[in-house]
């Protein structure tokens, strides 16, 4: 590993008409340049360049290379870099990355250079994807993306213009066992070591000063020291470092020709390997079929990431984080927000996760909107900060109160990524809750986005040029509409059995925007209060995909039409065993029984929502009708296998689809076109 210098990317990031951001690590400090091409003519473009630089670990730098020029539009565009320090040079095609016939190769067919376009006469085109679990079962979709541009890349009609990857892009709560050791080699190797110890004294002491490090052996350590309620945090990432790696091994195929994933056998034999009885051959057996198992899906994933790196080279993409990016159920209930602050080491994870959030996803969304003093205070963090002193706690509560993470990314039309984590408002009026005989007052689900939240996102939303009456794509993790049989489900029984002490609320992640009607409401009044001349939602999250257009009728005489489009899972297919069968069972149920049906619907003076009913009461705040849009062909209306979203937004319709690898072949599976 000694000999690598590009640990991940490049990865194409904010891209507009006169500046173009391009993200990229390395093992080494460099002085990075970039060039821009018009590759219709193959001239050199009159730019500029500065690079921003991080240095996150011993042997870990980051940049950010920001491009600055008057660039063409609808013009296939290329770039190349250049890396100059301690007496090396190096280029793109010295590293190997321009040729086709090179492994390393992050270029199409018969073009020179990685490459993007700026839309302004075509109908804008966008990938979007959630939800990619290293060692998901089933084929990796976001590979379907690279497909498309292998087959479209000169074509720029076809070609989508930007990537919206829109949460959970790693699981840093469920890692797989064989990449655990893997990770660790890497953040040792490349970041260094933290002393968790200084946050909490136990972890130096038996068995957790060796459980720690050990495949499996933080259950017990996440659960009861952070406080955190993942459901399988056996190997959850903690360190800097740890999160580091997982970023670099999900992103990039270098680090996977320096290392390979153990084989049990050898991890038991070097007692490596935790069990909670040693001595107990059936838990042995246990262990030894799920490690092989996840090996296979692992191998399947590894032999993909080439291809992620290719698609995240050439198409302009914008990230935002949901629960998994950090960990499971972050900030689920403000009871989950107070246990884990009050934790230093839980407190410390959540900060690692953000911080780790920022440099590999966070930066290159809206590079200025990080100023100088942030990237000083990010350079202090990595390279001075001692874990566990005044000043380390401080920085925690800096990033514990960073409210900035939303951000409009500067597409045609404009698309607004909402902040659903760290924004929200928890209630704190009880919810009368009745199951049988038993009477309650329960605690209410969160508003996802809270009064400051939504204040915040309005001002940055007409900061960036939009204005009313101008359509606008909106970015929510979590969808706005749900799978009715599925919210409903968990509705019935969610609240009920949380009332008699169980915590179904953290198994089941119950924290859609339906579950909380002022949410919901509220989210409703700001597309009303911006007046957007079209509507689009854009969600992942949930692990089917689905398309929902609903027609909205305030008391107020306002009309709006708002169409929601969700994809989900691209690597992390979830409805498998009963449970699996069970819902996929209810999920066909529910497509016939709204087939070709519209939902009516509207809310009350007490911000719930009801179904039902033609005429609803005169003094509802709002009324609206719901449509479930089917795929084609066939009348499905959700998927539940892996794929990533296509949304191609025409001048009187809007045509969502959903790419597919079956069998490493692409499959495009379009549902019906929708006029908005």
């Amino acid at each position: 590993m000694e000999n690598l210098i590009v640990l991940a990317g490049p990865i194409l990031r904010r891209v507009e008409k006169n500046s173009v951001s391009i993200w990229i690590a390395t093992s080494r400090s460099f002085q990075i340049k970039a060039a821009l091409f018009n590759l219709v003519d193959g001239s050199l473009l009159p730019t500029w360049s500065v690079t921003e630089s991080v240095r996150a670990g011993e042997k870990l730098f980051i940049h950010l290379v920001q491009v600055y020029g008057d660039f063409p539009m609808d013009t296939l565009l290329g770039y190349d870099l250049t890396f100059a320090g301690y007496g090396e040079f190096h280029d793109l095609a010295s590293l190997g990355y321009l040729s086709e016939q090179d492994a390393q190769s992050i270029v199409y067919p018969g073009i020179p250079y990685p490459s993007f376009y700026l839309p302004e006469s075509s109908s804008p085109n966008f990938l979007y994807a959630s939800c990619r679990k290293f060692h998901g079962k089933g084929e990796d979709s976001l590979t379907a993306g690279d497909e498309l541009l292998h087959t479209a890349a000169s074509r720029l009609q076809e070609r989508p213009s930007a990537l919206f990857l829109v949460g959970d892009q790693i699981y840093a709560d469920d890692v797989a066992s064989p990449l655990f050791p893997v990770i660790r080699t890497v953040a040792s190797s490349f970041i260094g070591e933290e002393e968790l110890s200084r946050l909490d004294h136990r972890l130096g002491q038996p068995p957790f000063h060796r459980s720690l490090y050990k495949v499996n052996g933080r259950q017990f350590i996440m659960e009861q020291f952070c406080r955190f309620t993942s459901s399988n945090p056996l190997n959850h990432l903690m360190t800097f470092g740890e999160y580091a790696a997982m970023y670099l091994l999900s992103w990039s195929p270098v680090l996977w020709e320096a290392v390979a994933l153990p084989s049990f056998d050898e991890l038991v034999k070097k007692d490596e390997f935790h069990f909670i009885f040693p001595d107990d051959e059936k838990e042995r057996d246990q262990q030894r079929r799920n490690y092989e198992r996840q090996t296979e899906d692992l191998l399947q994933t590894i032999g993909d990431v080439r291809r992620i790196r290719r698609l995240l080279a050439n198409m302009p993409t914008y990230m935002i984080f949901d629960d998994h990016d950090v960990t499971d159920d972050w900030n689920l209930t403000a009871d989950w927000r107070d246990h884990v602050s009050r934790s230093p080491l839980g407190k410390h994870v959540v900060t690692n996760g953000l911080c780790a959030y920022w440099a590999f996803q966070g930066w290159g969304n809206e590079p200025q909107r990080y100023e100088e003093a942030f990237l000083q205070s990010m350079r202090n963090y990595f390279d001075r900060l001692i874990v566990g002193t005044p000043a380390h706690t401080d920085w925690m509560d800096c990033i514990w109160s960073f409210r900035h993470w939303h951000f409009v990314a500067p597409t045609r039309p404009a698309a607004l990524f909402l902040n659903t984590r760290t924004m929200r408002f928890y209630d704190a009026n009880p919810l009368p809750v009745k199951i049988g005989w038993i009477y309650k007052e329960n605690v209410r689900g969160p508003r996802l986005i809270g009064p400051a939240g939504w204040k915040a996102i309005s001002s940055t939303l007409h900061a960036s040029g939009w204005k009313r009456g101008d359509p606008l794509i909106i970015i929510s993790p979590t969808p706005l509409y749900g799978m009715g049989i599925i919210e409903s489900f968990l509705h019935s029984y969610v609240y009920p059995l949380r009332s008699v002490g169980i915590p179904v609320h953290e198994m089941m992640d119950f924290e859609a925007w339906k579950y909380n009607g002022k949410a919901f409401n509220e989210f409703l009044r700001h597309i009303v209060k911006w007046r957007p001349s079209r509507c689009i939602i854009l969600s992942g999250d949930v692990h089917y995909a689905s398309v929902v257009h609903s027609r909205i009728r305030w008391k107020n005489g306002f009309n709006a039409s708002i169409l929601q489009v969700t994809s989900s899972p691209s690597n992390n297919m979830s409805f498998s065993g009963l449970w699996g069968f069970l819902m996929r069972t209810a999920i066909r149920w529910n497509s016939n029984k709204r087939k070709g049906v519209t939902i009516r619907r509207h809310c009350d003076d007490s911000f719930n929502i009801r179904n039902g009913g033609s005429e609803p009461p005169c003094d509802a705040p709002w009324q609206e009708e719901l449509y479930y849009v089917s795929k084609r062909p066939g009348s499905s209306i959700v998927e539940t296998g892996n794929n990533i979203g296509q949304l191609i937004i025409g001048e009187n319709a809007v045509q969502p689809a959903l790419l597919q690898m079956k069998g490493g072949e692409l499959r495009k599976v379009s549902f019906e076109e929708i006029s908005i």
